[in-house]
């Protein structure tokens, strides 16, 4: 018998893949109180966490709020309303693109920078945190990381090729 036509089996398989979607969940909103908590610490309370990270993964590129939603970092009208937050605040840059005037291109200031070396310093901390306490070594990172991409992209076909 195909062990993927047993009931009993896909029962126990969907209940897994639930367990992982509800960690994914989980682990997204615990990694925004870890960053809060740290611009806590610090006392850097004017930016909140999902901004922070916004500004860690923007990095050092000069970016467009399309470009940001296409990496799949973040969602349609979050992104515009967190970016315009930053720039009122001093956080980025933006310049409206040569080509297509529609289009704002974003860059982080020293201000940003400053944020984005903090998160950057907390996830630095944390990795060899988990290394040296044996919570994850490379192998389970590199496995973790391998599966979430491989569900990545059975997702992106999904929105792709059926609806």
């Amino acid at each position: 018998m195909d062990l993927q036509l047993d009931p009993a089996h896909r029962r126990g398989f969907m209940a897994g893949y639930l367990e992982a979607l509800a960690l994914v969940e989980r682990l997204h909103r615990l990694l925004l109180d870890v960053i809060k908590d740290e611009f806590e610490r610090v006392g850097m309370l004017e930016i909140n966490a999902v901004q922070a990270l916004l500004l860690f993964n923007i990095g050092d590129n000069e970016v467009t709020a399309g470009e940001l939603k296409s990496r799949g970092y973040y969602q349609g009208s979050n992104v515009s309303y967190n970016l315009k937050k930053l720039v009122e605040m001093g956080y980025m840059h933006h310049q409206r693109c040569e080509i297509d005037r529609r289009s704002v291109r974003v860059r982080l200031t020293a201000k940003g920078r400053e944020v984005r070396d903090v998160v950057a310093e907390l996830f630095s901390r944390h990795a060899q945190g988990l290394e040296e306490k044996g919570v994850i070594g490379m192998e389970g990172i590199e496995d973790i990381t391998t599966a979430l991409k491989r569900v990545e992209r059975y997702w992106t076909d999904q929105i792709r090729y059926i609806y």
